[in-house]
């Protein structure tokens, strides 16, 4: 990851926004020891002053990630988080022909690392995780990937999280049978490395697009978006 100035696509005097790119971790963590770059130090860097990370993104997760620029700022932005009234879309390619829209409602039971979450209890009840999701895009690609069939089918998807879950997205669409592309944990390999052979997407081909809160000053909605990357549309793209 180089050190290239970090894109920012909303910034006052409370708040700043960027455009995370995927492979950048938030801030420090004990799970990736290889990191020496974060989100956190070089947007204090680039900005010169301290900031708030105010939710998270996973490290292969690209898109809108906010911060705040002092303690009570964050204070009362955490407060949308925790009454769930920030609203968040994502966009993602998936395995398969997705239905035209529906929503996921599984509980997931937290996911603990070995090294993080050592001293946590495994025996938790799963919590409440809904997912709203709709398909824009299908195509059918004549690559066999699989060994049932000669071609293989994708879809373009936009999702909508209603609950915060650990890698929430990921895991529903999973439990549905459409894991994200380049999805190493939840997704199927040989998928995965198709699209980095056939398009170049060595990465998750999910994306945190817009994001929708209240100022917690002028309280006025902020409603902030950005393209869907390219590296999520290649595929749809394809001429034989």
């Amino acid at each position: 990851m180089s050190e290239s100035l970090l894109p920012i696509i909303y910034q006052d005097q409370h708040l700043v926004v960027i455009d995370k790119p995927s492979g950048l971790l938030v801030h420090r963590s004990r799970l990736a020891s290889d990191a020496k770059v974060f989100a956190m130090q070089l947007l204090r860097d680039q900005l010169g002053q301290h900031v708030y990370p105010l939710h998270r993104l996973d490290r292969p997760t690209s898109g809108l990630l906010v911060f705040a620029l002092d303690s009570d700022t964050a204070r009362l932005v955490n407060e949308q988080w925790a009454e769930r009234s920030v609203e968040k879309t994502y966009h993602a390619v998936v395995r398969g022909y997705v239905d035209d829209g529906g929503i996921i409602d599984y509980p997931l039971k937290e996911e603990l690392d070995k090294i993080a979450d050592k001293d946590a209890r495994g025996d938790k009840e799963a919590q409440q995780a809904v997912t709203e999701y709709r398909c824009l895009k299908r195509i059918e690609l004549p690559f066999k990937v699989s060994k049932k069939h000669d071609t293989s089918r994708y879809s373009l998807v936009e999702l909508k999280p209603k609950t915060g879950r650990k890698h929430q997205l990921r895991r529903h669409m999973s439990h549905i049978r459409h894991p994200i592309i380049g999805d190493s944990r939840h997704g199927e390999g040989r998928h995965n490395r198709f699209f980095r052979d056939q398009f170049g997407c060595d990465r998750l081909l999910l994306a945190a697009t817009q994001i929708r809160f209240q100022h917690p000053h002028s309280k006025e909605i902020l409603d902030l978006s950005i393209d869907i990357p390219d590296e999520l549309l290649r595929a749809f793209a394809y001429v034989s």
